[in-house]
């Protein structure tokens, strides 16, 4: 895991430019959607009660990317709840630069994730790059995902 310090300060004191949407999971976490191979698109942390993994739902193909988030609370049955992450309602990403995710930790807010994605903007017919920031408050299982900055 990347230490916090190694995510560029400017991403830390960024006004957000748009909430994204955190949704349970449902037809976008289908095990059919998690691209292969499986153990180059998923990352483990918090000493393995936090995964992330990416998903292709393939349509629409402008915006077929998402994150998975498996995380504590566990519920009654000891199940982790289970999160995805999008750009708009159930839409997701054009790309996600899975390698330049960095993560890091505040006992405060708790873990702290930023990535790299692209968006489809359908004003310029483009696929900008924009930062992507969540954080996941283990105990509460509260996931808060937004756009920092666009980075073109």
């Amino acid at each position: 895991m990347k230490s916090i310090l190694s995510i560029p300060l400017v991403a830390l004191f960024a006004t957000p430019l748009a909430a994204q949407t955190v949704s349970d999971c449902d037809w976008e976490s289908s095990a059919r959607n998690l691209i292969e191979p499986w153990e180059d698109h998923t990352k483990v942390f918090a000493e393995g009660a936090v995964r992330l993994a990416m998903l292709d739902t393939v349509e629409p193909a402008v915006a077929a990317m998402h994150l998975l988030v498996l995380s504590p609370p566990y519920d009654e049955v000891g199940d982790r709840q289970c999160r995805t992450i999008g750009s708009g309602d159930r839409i997701g990403f054009s790309g996600i630069m899975w390698d330049a995710l960095a993560a890091g930790y505040d006992p405060a807010v708790g873990l702290i994730f930023e990535v790299p994605v692209s968006r489809y903007d359908p004003e310029s017919d483009g696929f900008p790059t924009s930062l992507l920031s969540f954080t996941l408050n283990q105990s509460t299982g509260e996931i808060d995902a937004v756009i920092l900055a666009d980075t073109e």
